[in-house]
């Protein structure tokens, strides 16, 4: 019983009446984005739908009313439109696709038993019917609609579903066959059936993300290659938002139509040189990007006539929106419904615009007012002024663009959608984001990961310190500290900066230089105190520097050229660093003449070098002859033939070059022998190349040799480099997580059952005691020394008689706990007279004993005092954490972090990471300690929070390791229902 196709939207139904047990489900509603780019809302299907029904039926071909009913079936009778609107939403469940809010596609399920026959609980199969217009079919509507009726079945104890399919039907069994379950296929009665178990599998997940991927890649790419474009809101006077983007389109050569749209324009037919409208209707021809620059409360009549005829996407300026208060994040919450009832995505509110300088395309819709540079770079801020000065930045250092987003209040699109974009764009090699939010910070990680396997990811982020996101961003709450999100971020192969600046300088490097081979650093220059500063910047920022080479201040630019050919050559070195400062000669003149000469030199030392993979850059100080011929020599196209021009800080501040214009030394030409392209790993072997759609990308015969007015800045940009390819090639073998005999996964999951199914529970959770959770964690093969309560003298000479002595005495109070600093332990007392003088003491200078909750423990080997922790963050999910116990984690904040699951990468990586490690591996002579068995604590507390989410908290403090072996002292595990995991669920948008 079967027929397909795809698609999802945004019109909202009321809730039909229906039982109160069984109310409409709100929560399955979604949107979806399609094949094509384009969305649709999924939501169940109601009462109020039996028109909708019969008009989707109408529109439907013959001949997919045959694949779904095995039978002529030219029209639906009242039975039938009353059968397929009339739901439980438990044994009988029907979802609708709808875009400008009527059906494009249908599916439902009925609950069978094991003769096929209708059924209720505990029955746990389903058969399963899809029915898909024509006009839609091939759009991905029906995958789409199988993944969320799947997640609906599965929350109703569904666990199969069974589908009747004619073979002349291919498309309708590709779907089954593509989704990645588990199935059974057989042949019965001149009809396919299949059986597909409900059961995410790791296949499933991948087709379900590799489709995410490409269809939000596609709508990004419709946002960036229109055909044509509507500026909505373009007036007759100069200036105002609409005007200056319509005249920007116009400057920046855009390939495609060029239409002017305002309600006020009823009697021209031309605004500067383009047909003028007064509606995007009246237009009478495609639109495929509609700009949106009128006043927020018109912009939903802009909206509804650009949805009413076919425009794909928007770019809103408009402000007034969330940005603005409460009344304004209403008003985003509809545009945001509204664009997407008619199958739109929305870059905006409050956008900047958007760039793409792609030769066949020339897209500038936005209040930049010249075209940037054609380059390998994508650029992605959330805020305009940052946009600007990023833009100018970029432009000053002679770096070009392949696209740049200002998303504003990044309502819809985000910077995730372009992570999508960009991770297969043959045009764009490195990613820069400014990001002030992040709205779906899994995802974010998935992603940023995913990209950065295959090209570099540059982040900085603002905000840091505010503890709330910028108004007008919609974004969960995280409870963890910003130190420890930029570690899950470096975890995940993003390279994160402070600044902006640095953004530039990083990124500037990682487009035009190959990545470093490892940390070892050749420096060269014509000062010798330059030279020491950047030794000293090297050494500081974890590279390796080589003694510097002082060429002194007679050099030159031949010095300069066979030092640096010298440098490429030495298998001593992994990058160089070229230091130039002026020579006066005795009469006033500088000997490098306008730095023409000097720079043709160091582009031809480079370009003579047999294999170049080795990142070269440029450490120049007041020399601006040096300064006007890098900024001439141009260009961030990866090198095909070699690599040469060089690229500098100190261009004058301007407007960016004309729109075509073209630098010397970066023309595309033929080359005999391709060297590695930037972000090229050397040593590592390729990573897995993203299918490309488009030709490959023209290089030129010259890449660009990036030149910064400091040591410290050329330095960093370079140690994020290293560091990056470090990242690269460990990615290649990312570790594995370790498989235990001795876990019993059912007997935790039977304690946690018992707690969380237990009378009174909150459902905020609950605190173990030690006692339970000493079993828990004994099921993963962690041991928890034993404790027992001293309330008297008296307890605590039995407590020590049942642990054998020597014992230590502790406080346990709130404000004592942890602090031997205060005094609240007493460790090796190896007699009873000793303990009660101990405990005497205690209690005579802390407090009495029922203040002091005071315990006993046996004493253990004397070791490095640790502590172990994972909690489940609500924005990133669960995460491992190691430290130093006492002043380093707590004072310091000398704690390193990894996201659950940790591999055995991951472990050694989190021992070793802290600036504390050396107290770990014979610091000044002491004993090495068993970090093997430290990291074996750690992956199995990262399974225990891997396989069990309703572990929401596990804190071991201390764990105290030895030169043979650990100590478990204490142990806190906190149990809750786990939430949703949003990133496992079928694909939707963020909902609003």
């Amino acid at each position: 019983m079967q027929s397909a196709s795809e698609q999802s939207e945004a019109a909202r139904t009321p809730a039909p009446p229906a039982p109160a047990e069984h109310a409409y489900p709100d929560h399955w509603e979604a949107d979806v984005v399609l094949r094509d780019g384009g969305t649709a809302r999924i939501r169940p299907i109601t009462a109020d739908d039996a028109d909708r029904l019969v008009s989707f039926y109408e529109q439907v071909s013959d001949e997919s009313k045959y694949y779904r009913f095995f039978a002529p079936y030219p029209r639906l009778s009242a039975k039938d439109v009353h059968r397929f609107t009339h739901h439980d939403f438990v044994d009988r469940v029907g979802l609708a696709a709808t875009v400008g809010g009527e059906f494009i596609a249908t599916v439902r399920y009925d609950r069978i038993n094991a003769q096929g026959l209708p059924a209720s609980a505990p029955a746990d199969e389903a058969e399963v019917a899809f029915l898909v217009q024509d006009a839609h079919q091939g759009r991905g509507v029906a995958s789409a609609l199988l993944e969320h009726i799947a997640a609906v079945a599965r929350e109703r104890d569904i666990r199969r579903f069974a589908a009747e399919v004619l073979p002349a039907n291919t498309k309708m069994i590709k779907v089954f066959t593509d989704a990645g379950y588990t199935q059974k296929r057989s042949f019965e009665d001149g009809s396919v059936r299949l059986h597909l178990d409900l059961e995410p599998t790791d296949r499933s997940l991948a087709v379900q993300r590799a489709r995410e991927q490409r269809a939000e890649a596609r709508s990004v790419q419709r946002l960036l290659t229109p055909g044509s474009v509507a500026v909505v809101g373009a007036g007759r006077a100069p200036g105002g938002v609409g005007r200056t983007v319509l005249r920007n389109l116009l400057g920046a050569g855009f390939t495609g139509r060029v239409y002017a749209v305002n309600a006020a324009l009823t009697g021209e037919t031309e605004l500067d040189g383009v047909p003028a409208h007064p509606s995007v209707g009246a237009i009478g021809e495609p639109v495929d990007l509609a700009v949106v620059a009128v006043p927020a409360e018109r912009v939903p009549e802009a909206v509804a006539d650009c949805g009413e005829h076919g425009v794909r996407g928007l770019v809103v300026l408009s402000a007034g929106y969330a940005e603005s208060g409460a009344a304004g994040r209403e008003r985003q919450r509809e545009l945001v419904r509204q664009a997407r009832s008619y199958g739109m995505r929305i870059i905006g509110p409050n956008a900047f615009g958007i760039i793409n300088t792609a030769d066949d395309v020339r897209l500038n819709a936005s209040l930049a007012p010249q075209m940037p540079a054609a380059g390998r770079i994508g650029l992605f801020t959330q805020s305009g002024a940052i946009g600007i000065a990023l833009l100018a930045g970029l432009h000053r250092r002679g770096a070009g663009l392949s696209s740049f987003i200002s998303a504003g209040n990044r309502a819809d699109v985000s910077g995730n959608d372009f992570l999508q974009h960009w991770y297969d764009d043959p045009g764009t090699d490195v990613v820069l984001l400014y990001l002030e939010s992040i709205g779906n910070p899994r995802k974010f990680t998935r992603l940023a990961r995913r990209t950065a396997a295959v090209k570099p990811v540059v982040v900085v982020k603002g905000a840091r310190h505010s503890g709330s996101a910028p108004p007008g961003h919609r974004v969960p709450v995280t409870r963890i500290p910003h130190a420890t999100v930029s570690a899950l971020l470096r975890q995940a192969g993003v390279i994160r900066v402070d600044t902006v600046t640095e953004l530039v300088d990083a990124g500037l490097l990682l487009a035009a230089q190959p990545l470093p081979a490892g940390p070892r650093v050749a420096i060269l220059g014509n000062s010798e105190s330059l030279g020491l500063l950047t030794y000293d910047a090297c050494l500081t920022e974890g590279l390796r520097p080589l003694r510097p080479l002082d060429l002194t201040t007679a050099a030159v630019p031949a010095d300069f050229r066979d030092a640096l050919a010298a440098a490429l050559a030495d298998e001593t070195s992994d990058a160089v660093v070229v230091n130039a400062i002026p020579w006066v000669g005795e009469d006033g003149a500088t000997e490098f003449g306008d730095g023409e000469v000097l720079a043709a030199s160091l582009r031809e030392a480079v370009a003579s070098a047999p294999a170049p993979t080795k990142p070269v850059v440029v450490v120049h100080v007041e020399m601006g002859g040096l300064a006007e011929a890098l900024a001439v020599a141009t260009s961030t196209r990866p090198a095909a033939a070699g690599r040469g021009a060089v690229t500098t800080e100190n261009r004058a501040a301007g407007a960016a070059a004309p729109a075509g214009a073209q630098t010397t030394g970066s023309a595309p030409g033929p080359s005999a022998a391709a060297p590695p392209s930037p972000g090229a790993v050397p040593g590592a072997a390729p990573s897995a190349a993203p299918a490309q759609s488009g030709p490959p990308a023209q290089t030129p015969t010259q890449a660009t040799i990036p030149a910064y007015p400091a040591a410290e800045r050329a330095v960093r940009a370079l140690a994020e480099a290293v560091r990056y390819g470090q990242w690269r090639r460990q990615a290649a073998d990312p570790g594995r997580v370790p498989e235990y005999e001795d876990i019993d996964e059912a007997g935790a999951a039977a304690l946690i059952e018992g707690v969380l199914g237990g009378d009174g529970v909150d459902d905020r959770g609950v605190t173990l005691d030690a006692e339970e959770a000493g079993a828990l964690l004994a099921r993963y093969g962690i041991a928890v020394r034993p404790t027992l309560p001293a309330p008297t003298p008296d307890a605590a000479v039995a407590a020590a008689a049942r642990l054998g002595y020597p014992v230590a005495l502790k406080t346990t109070a709130p404000h004592l706990r942890h602090r031997p600093d205060l005094g609240g332990v007493r460790l090796d007392l190896a007699a009873e007279g000793q303990l009660r003088t101990a405990y005497a003491e205690l209690t005579e200078v802390l407090g009495k004993p029922e203040e002091l909750q005071p315990v006993v423990q046996a004493m253990v080997p004397r070791g490095v005092d640790t502590v172990v922790r994972s909690a489940i963050d609500p924005a990133v999910g669960a995460v491992l954490s190691f430290g130093l116990a006492g002043a380093p984690s707590e004072l310091l904040g000398d704690t390193a972090h990894r996201l659950v699951p940790a591999t055995d990468r991951d472990a050694a990586e989190l021992v070793r990471s802290l600036r504390t490690a050396p107290l770990l591996f014979g610091w000044r002579g002491s004993a090495p300690v068993d970090t093997p068995a430290l990291e074996e604590l750690l992956l199995r507390v990262s399974r225990l929070v891997d396989d069990h989410p309703e572990v929401v908290a596990v804190s071991l403090e201390p764990v105290v390791v030895a030169p043979r072996g650990l100590s478990v002292l204490g142990a806190t595990v906190r149990l809750a229902p786990p939430a949703p995991r949003t990133d496992l669920g079928p694909r939707s948008l963020p909902r609003y």
